[in-house]
């Protein structure tokens, strides 16, 4: 399913970055086209169909592994494991891990196809937006999306993490990598469907997953007016924005836990009128 993003004009990034070396400033005015976007980050059961329909592989089944989180695997699978990544020495390269089994290969998805799909490549979020007739928002698109309608503000629903002590997103509780306590409910992913959505009724556009875009990564920006604008022609990795479950205020990594929206341009009337739904969500 997904909702209509009216055209307006918002500030893109900040004059505050949190992380300098993520180059989310200077803070510019951005005009922003009406657009569709899903309402639910991509599930497991969506792209199931896609891959039934079309048997794809995805990047880490054909590479025949893919880097999870510690905490989440069986202690036989970390019995086996002898490498990690330097700088983050929770993630560890895994065997068979992938999409149906995200935390390992003695893990699956049967209780959780309403989660969002993981361990999918930007390649792969490409191929299944493109099956579903659509394609991966811009940058500015998701940031624009993401903000509900809201501006100045720290989160899509307002200045506080937990107004009226509920929790608007899934995140980690606790002492990072150590222990989370799963205040919000969750341990690891959550449903697409879980917690309130935001202004433009978008659910988990932060937390739970990281999401790809279609820009390329770049840390110089302009503080000119500019109208939707779609990145640099080229570059050496793609944006992903929203954080994941593991997000804590003292850490930011990108990781595997990677899922994606998809972006459809505003279509014309008959368009609208023969396709009132597009499921793949």
């Amino acid at each position: 399913m997904m909702v209509p993003i009216p055209a307006g004009v918002f500030t893109m990034g900040t004059d505050k970055p949190a992380i300098q070396q993520d180059g989310e400033w200077p803070p510019r005015k951005v005009h922003i086209n009406h657009f569709f976007m899903d309402r639910y980050e991509v599930s497991n059961g969506e792209f199931a169909k896609f891959v039934n329909a079309t048997g794809y592989l995805t990047e880490a089944e054909r590479f025949g592994d893919s880097f999870v989180f510690e905490g989440m695997l069986s202690e036989q699978v970390k019995a086996g494991i002898h490498q990690a990544v330097a700088d983050a020495p929770w993630w560890l390269p895994v065997k068979g891990a992938n999409w149906r089994h995200p935390d390992g290969p003695d893990s699956d998805i049967s209780e959780r196809m309403d989660h969002p799909v993981l361990h999918v490549s930007w390649n792969d979020a490409v191929a299944f937006c493109s099956w579903a007739g659509k394609r991966l928002p811009t940058e500015a698109e998701w940031e624009y999306s993401c903000r509900g309608g809201l501006e100045n503000r720290l989160f899509p629903w307002g200045n506080k993490l937990h107004p009226s002590g509920q929790h608007y997103a899934n995140i980690w509780q606790g002492e990072f990598p150590i222990s989370n306590t799963g205040e919000d409910g969750y341990k690891g992913t959550a449903p697409v469907t879980a917690f309130p959505p935001n202004g433009y009724g978008l659910y988990n556009i932060v937390g739970n997953a990281w999401e790809w875009t279609s820009d390329w990564w770049n840390v110089r920006h302009s503080a000119v007016e500019t109208s939707n604008p779609k990145g640099p022609s080229t570059g050496t990795d793609r944006v992903k924005k929203g954080g994941s479950y593991m997000c804590h205020k003292r850490h930011k990594h990108a990781n595997p836990l990677i899922s994606f929206f998809c972006h459809w341009g505003c279509p014309p009337l008959h368009a609208t009128l023969m396709h009132p739904l597009i499921t793949h969500s």
